[in-house]
C-alpha cells in the first residue's frame, strides 16, 4: 500500500482504525441505542461494522505479506485491547480496573512468545 512505511506499521495501523470501528460496533449500542429495540442495534452495528472490514481486511492482507496468521492474530488482540480500554475508561464512562493491568500484561506476554522467532 505504501512501500517506504514498513508492512507491520502499516498493517498495526489499519488493525488500531479498524479496531475503533469495531468496538464502537461491538459496543456502542449499550449506552446510545439502549431504548432501541435489539434488532435496530443490530443494523446499526452492521452499518459501523462495514467500515471495521474495509480496514481489516487491507490490514490482515498486508500483514500477511510478512507475518504469520498468529502473529497477526496477536497484534490484533494487543490493539483490541489498547482500544478497549480507553473506550471503557472515556466512552462508556466505567471505573479503571486493575484487571486490565493483568489482562495487558498476559497479551503482552503473548506477543513476546508468538514474536520472538
Amino acid at each position: 500500500m505504501f512501500p517506504q512505511i514498513p508492512v507491520i506499521l502499516q498493517t498495526a495501523f489499519l488493525l488500531a482504525a479498524s479496531n475503533v470501528f469495531m468496538t464502537f460496533a461491538w459496543y456502542a449500542h449499550l449506552k446510545n441505542l439502549n431504548d432501541r429495540p435489539w434488532w435496530f442495534a443490530a443494523v446499526f452495528s452492521w452499518g459501523i461494522a462495514l467500515f471495521e472490514y474495509m480496514l481489516q481486511v487491507p490490514a490482515n492482507r498486508i500483514g500477511a505479506e510478512e507475518l504469520s496468521l498468529g502473529q497477526l492474530k496477536i497484534l490484533q488482540e494487543a490493539i483490541t485491547l489498547a482500544i478497549f480500554v480507553p473506550f471503557v475508561l472515556f466512552y462508556m464512562e466505567q471505573p479503571l480496573k486493575l484487571d486490565y493491568l493483568w489482562a495487558a500484561l498476559c497479551i503482552l506476554g503473548a506477543v513476546y512468545f508468538i514474536f520472538r522467532s
